[in-house]
This record gives C-alpha cells, structure tokens and sequence, in this order.
C-alpha cells in the first residue's frame, strides 16, 4: 500500500470516528464498536444514494438534518432477515429446547435485535404448534423504532410466502402456513393472535442493560456485526439475563469461543449454534 494510500485510510477512519461520535452525542445511538467494514459498506451506499462526496459532508447533514439522520439509521440497522430463517435450527429448537421449556410452569423469552420481527413470529407459530404459547412471554426489542413498528404491525410482502411456507415446511410445521396469514393485494398480514405474548420494545445492546431471569434467549445474526470488545458485552448481558439452564441461540457464523463466558456454557446443538448456561458457573 503506498503512503498516499495509507494516508487516505487514515483520514476514512478518522472521519467515521467523528461521525460515530457525533451520532451518540446527539442522538444516542452507539455504533462506535460496530464492525468497521460494516459501518463502511453501509455508510458509502447512503453517500452514493445522497450524492455526497465524502463522510465530512455526511457528518453536517446529519447534524443539521434529522430525517437524513433516520435514514441513515435504517441502514445501519441489522435487517436482513426472513420466517424460519435456517430452517434445521427451528426443527433442533422444536424437537430439543420446547420439550425442557415445557417443564417450566411459565417460559420468559427475549428475542434480542428482533429487525422487522419475522423471526419473532416464527418463534410464536413454533410454541403455538407445541402447545407452549399460552404459557409463554416473548419480549422483542430492537434499537430502531421504524423496524420495531413494521413489526408490530406483521406485514409482509406476499413475494416472500412462498419461501417463507417453505422454510416453515422444513422446520417440521404442524399444519398449513396459510392458516397464520390473511393476503391482500401484494401484502400478508400475520394474524393478531401471534402478537398475543409478544411485547415489542426498544433496547440496544450496546448500551441497554439485562433482561433478567429467560428461560430462552434469541439473538441470531446480530454479533457478527460488531467488534469483539462489544460481542463480549452483550454474551455478558445474555449470560445475566439467562436462569440457570437457560438456552442461548446465536447464528451460525457466530460462537462463544473466545469470550469470557465460553466456559459458563455448554454447546446443546452445536451445529445449530444452541447453547445451554450451566447449572453451575
């Protein structure tokens, strides 16, 4: 890399870190231990759509512009998601993790970064099927009040059904995927009872603190976006937020190795990339 090069780097780095900073003092949401070449990918999209020449100029807009600001949030939010997401992980949950949750009298679920909320709903048809629902809380939050709402509101575009029955299929559906959505014009709507146990709310893992005493701990594709000073954060927070036994399920590229809380766990399904916290740490 020649010294030009090396200095124009530089200034890139230092430019995010500016804009980071600026987006925490004045609207407080911490992306600052964010994964940089996510930040960067996403960040250059919005100066391409905005014609701006550079992250200077972006950093003025977003001081003087709350709307492009909003923008901007949305694209640094986590939202690439989709119903029964990696369908042989909902089989292993409702094959081996529902059976021991329905020993509980009562089931307390977070499921953290939560996106547009299609994951959600995909856990509360899986407990609806196994007869846990009535006896379970979902908690699902999100930084980012636009995705949260779309997912109070359950819509979805009708394109998507026909991979979403699909993967429903594949992770050992009871019934007909249809029987959990109404269709109008280009749009399905979830049906109302799945948002019964379901309680949306705004958290943010890099600087909210502990839902405590789950019984069974969401949090899939989310940590493979930020640094590993703020995974170990947030293992740390689920390891809080989790009863003795507890599950914690992550997402497939990601793992517990290498945190200060891989010894507090036991690989349940490993290749699902299900945990188990100990009974005793």
């Amino acid at each position: 890399m020649s010294v030009k090069n090396k200095a124009d780097t530089a200034n890139d780095d230092i430019e995010l870190g500016l804009l980071l900073e600026a987006v925490y003092l004045k609207y407080g949401y911490d992306f600052r231990r964010y994964s940089k070449a996510h930040l960067k990918r996403r960040i250059g999209r919005r100066l391409t759509l905005a014609g701006l020449g550079n992250i200077a100029e972006m950093l003025h807009r977003i001081l003087t512009d709350q709307s492009f600001f909003e923008t901007l949030l949305l694209d640094l939010s986590i939202n690439v998601t989709e119903m029964f997401r990696d369908p042989p992980f909902y089989l292993a949950v409702r094959r081996e993790v529902i059976p021991l949750l329905k020993t509980y009298p009562f089931v307390k679920i977070w499921h953290a970064g939560c996106a547009t909320g299609e994951e959600v709903y995909s856990l509360a048809i899986l407990l609806k099927e196994e007869g846990l629902y009535e006896r379970a809380q979902i908690y699902a939050t999100d930084f980012n009040e636009t995705v949260l709402q779309r997912a109070k509101e359950g819509v979805y575009p009708i394109a998507a059904v026909k991979e979403y029955t699909a993967n429903y299929q594949k992770a050992g559906g009871a019934g007909s995927f249809t029987d959990y959505y109404t269709a109008g014009y280009d749009s399905v709507i979830l049906a109302a009872e799945l948002r019964k146990k379901i309680v949306f709310a705004d958290h943010n893992l890099a600087t909210d603190g502990v839902f405590g005493e789950m019984h069974l701990i969401f949090c899939r594709n989310v940590l493979i976006y930020f640094e590993k000073n703020l995974q170990n954060r947030v293992i740390d927070l689920f390891y809080e937020s989790l009863c003795p036994g507890g599950f914690l399920c992550l997402g497939s590229k990601e793992s517990l190795r290498f945190t200060g809380h891989d010894a507090h766990f036991e690989p349940f399904r490993q290749n699902e990339k299900i945990f188990r916290k100990k009974l005793r740490c």
